[in-house]
């Protein structure tokens, strides 16, 4: 076998476009193994989710790209069953009724917090980066992964758009920005090419994130979820153990009658849940300093005591923090000592010590 003719296969396998998307097969870690024997091509390939007629486009694909390569004269091409990605053992079920597959830890990190809401448009990733960094500020070694696939705005509120390195054949290295290890799928597509993908796939990518990520030595890795309670909230609960959820709501009736289902659906699968934040509560006129309760003010304290649970804080509807966010400058990171960065500090420092007291 010729180790140079293996590498030039290996780069011209960057040529083959996953169907429909821009990105290549090689950057999504499809390729398991290539090996070549006088002329003799062999390629094996390993992904979940992919149905017959996608694996058949790309088996032809590879096939009408190196069969025109001088000195190759057959290419055989074939997927396998994915592997396990950790070797750490399951743990051990308490109920043998439990509906959930066994769960491996995520190597390395110790705590696993899943922030989610029942709605969009509450600031679920805003509350989520600031989170991470206020964590970070506090001293923890901390992981930021975005879960919502369909609409990654993670890469935009730690602004970068920074492809992630690949070490051996499927482990990726995740983006370092604020002290923090990021991973999200905005980092493997272009800004414009929307991800359209059936559940499986979904499915795939969260474990691909969770297992074949190099995160640790992490304290907390922040998971930020998708609205609703979907594909995306049940395939984590499946496949690792979740230390607890963060609830991000407004004040206003509609986007609590969302938390609280949020909360039942964490209690429902078992996922302990630490506590609601009431985002954009208030608004404070930067020119006359007046206070404006524009989605009214205390429903996400009301709801807590309701559902038995903290409340962990409220944080302003604030200019600067969207601008920060915007600009890809978290606020906690941007202006540390304001007003708004100890709203999220405040409740960094109660996530951990409830965590703490659960142990």
């Amino acid at each position: 076998m010729s180790e140079s003719k293996v590498t030039l296969i290996k780069e011209r396998l960057k040529e083959v476009k996953y169907p429909g998307y821009s990105r290549d097969i090689v950057s999504f870690g499809f390729i398991k193994k290539v090996a070549e024997c006088d002329g003799l091509v062999k390629i094996e390939l390993q992904a979940s989710g992919l149905n017959d007629s996608v694996k058949a486009t790309i088996i032809q694909d590879i096939q009408n790209l190196l069969q025109k390569e001088s000195g190759i004269k057959e290419v055989a091409v074939s997927f396998v069953d994915p592997a396990p990605t950790s070797t750490q053992p399951p743990l051990k079920k308490t109920n043998p009724n439990d509906p959930w597959q066994d769960q491996i830890p995520v190597e390395g990190v110790e705590n696993i917090i899943a922030v989610a809401s029942g709605k969009g448009g509450v600031g679920k990733s805003t509350v989520s980066v600031n989170l991470a960094c206020a964590l970070k500020s506090l001293g923890y070694r901390v992981g930021l992964m975005d879960c919502d696939i369909y609409g990654p705005s993670i890469p935009i509120m730690v602004g970068t758009h920074e492809k992630p390195q690949v070490i051996g054949e499927d482990r990726l290295v995740p983006i370092q920005k604020y002290g923090l290890n990021i991973m999200s799928i905005g980092f493997m597509i272009d800004e414009d090419e929307p991800v359209i993908w059936r559940g499986p796939m979904i499915q795939s990518a969260i474990k691909q994130f969770l297992h074949g990520v190099n995160w640790g030595p992490l304290d907390y890795l922040i998971v930020d979820l998708p609205p609703g309670t979907g594909d995306a909230q049940l395939s984590l609960a499946q496949q690792v153990p979740i230390t607890g959820s963060v609830i991000v709501s407004t004040p206003q009736d509609v986007a609590l009658i969302d938390a609280k289902k949020g909360v039942a659906m964490f209690k429902k699968i078992n996922v302990p849940v630490l506590g609601i934040i009431e985002n954009m509560s208030g608004f404070i006129c930067p020119h006359c300093g007046e206070r404006t309760d524009i989605f009214s003010t205390g429903g996400g304290k009301k709801e807590a005591e309701k559902q038995n649970v903290d409340f962990l804080g409220d944080v302003p509807l604030d200019l600067a923090i969207r601008q920060q966010g915007d600009s890809g400058i978290p606020i906690v990171v941007a202006q540390p000592d304001s007003s708004q960065s100890n709203a999220f500090l405040s409740i960094a420092q109660k996530v951990a010590e409830i965590i703490k007291n659960k142990k």
